[in-house]
């Protein structure tokens, strides 16, 4: 059954985090968070996954008391904080931007904090240098911002939030400044230090790979409000509506009018033509309109017989990328059906214009509700 928007809780008990009945508006008119409920467990790793406007870092600055709540209230460990000022929160945080003073050493950068909190010299010293052992850079006190690379600037963003070794940890888009390769190393860098530590993680981002890299669960938001909160795996493989299999990963669509209903599959007639058999996932029932929603490496370019659904198709690009071939198809009215051919010798020689049949199961097709997502 689909978790509903308005009532996500997490599995786990011992929530540090929850949101009950949020909203947020800026101008006292329009809701950019609406009516959020949202537990968030100890030591959880979750992302705020979603397009730009969506919510995700609206809800984020609230929790950090850098935005005040319009209704409703946030927990931090069962106590409500909705009045506590940012810096008495006891939450660590790391921006894209680093926010690191330049005129500071690596050290100072980390020290400062610690200071803040009126600790002593010995106890900083030992904690600056256990932060700086975590993101491996013990040797780099001693330097400035920047002498350090992008990369290394971020590990030490890292490094001052978990510091003064706060229950949780809010992290804004921090990897979209870096380049591509590193991006991607930080990822696995900030996934080690989290099941290192088992400090709560809440990560924004609009990066869907990020997302589905680094978390136990992933929060997609979209005009305000979570679509869906599942695992990684849930999301890609089970997406409960349109926005999210769109947004989620390469998906194909195909339009079309429920017919029949029976147990586990529907039949779905195609606005071009066509029927398919599908997996009944979010539909009203026959005559309903839904968004067929099926994924490029689900699908099989001269099937078996045996197949489900078989369709004809016209070959209208092959892109080689090494391990597979992006095949761009056109089956029923739709130019950008997309299929994933893995690349073997002996595999039927595909040549662009050619006209072929694609296949696939039932259970790998979801019928959806009917929102067009461009």
């Amino acid at each position: 059954m689909a978790t509903s928007a308005n009532e996500v809780t997490a599995d786990q008990a011992g929530a540090t985090v929850r949101f009950e009945s949020v909203q947020k508006s800026y101008d006292g008119e329009t809701l950019v968070v609406k009516d959020l409920n949202l537990d968030i467990s100890r030591g959880e790793f979750i992302t705020m996954l979603g397009p730009s406007g969506s919510g995700k870092t609206t809800t984020l600055m609230m929790l950090a008391g850098f935005e005040p709540a319009t209704h409703g209230e946030i927990y931090l460990d069962d106590a409500p904080i909705n009045d506590v000022p940012p810096h008495k929160r006891g939450i660590g945080m790391v921006f894209q931007n680093y926010a690191l003073f330049p005129h500071m050493t690596v050290a100072e950068n980390l020290a400062y904090p610690l200071k803040v909190r009126g600790m002593g010299k010995s106890e900083i010293q030992t904690r600056v240098d256990r932060a700086l052992g975590m993101v491996e850079l013990p040797q780099f006190g001693s330097r400035r911002p920047a002498q350090l690379s992008g990369g290394q600037q971020q590990r030490v963003a890292v490094a001052r939030a978990l510091v003064f070794e706060p229950n949780l940890i809010l992290m804004d888009e921090p990897l979209g400044a870096l380049d591509k390769q590193l991006r991607e190393q930080m990822q696995f860098e900030i996934k080690h230090i989290h099941e290192n530590l088992g400090v709560t993680v809440v990560y924004v981002t609009h990066d869907q790979t990020e997302a589905l890299t680094m978390s136990d669960r992933v929060a997609v938001f979209n005009d305000g409000k979570i679509q869906q909160l599942s695992t990684p795996e849930d999301l890609y493989e089970r997406p409960m509506n349109s926005f999210v299999a769109q947004f989620i990963g390469e998906n194909n669509k195909l339009s079309g009018t429920v017919k029949d209903v029976s147990g586990k599959e529907c039949v779905v007639e195609l606005d071009h033509g066509g029927t398919v058999t599908a997996n009944p996932v979010n539909i009203e029932g026959p005559g309903s309109r839904t968004t067929l929603s099926l994924r490029p490496e689900r699908i099989e370019i001269l099937p078996p017989d045996n197949y489900a659904n078989i369709l004809e198709a016209k070959i209208l690009e092959l892109i080689f990328l090494g391990d597979h071939i992006r095949a761009r198809l056109s089956v029923a009215g739709n130019d950008e059906f997309i299929v994933k051919v893995p690349n073997k010798h002996d595999e039927h020689e595909l040549r662009e214009g050619e006209t072929t049949k694609v296949g696939w199961h039932a259970s790998d097709c979801r019928a959806l509700d009917p929102i067009a997502i461009s």
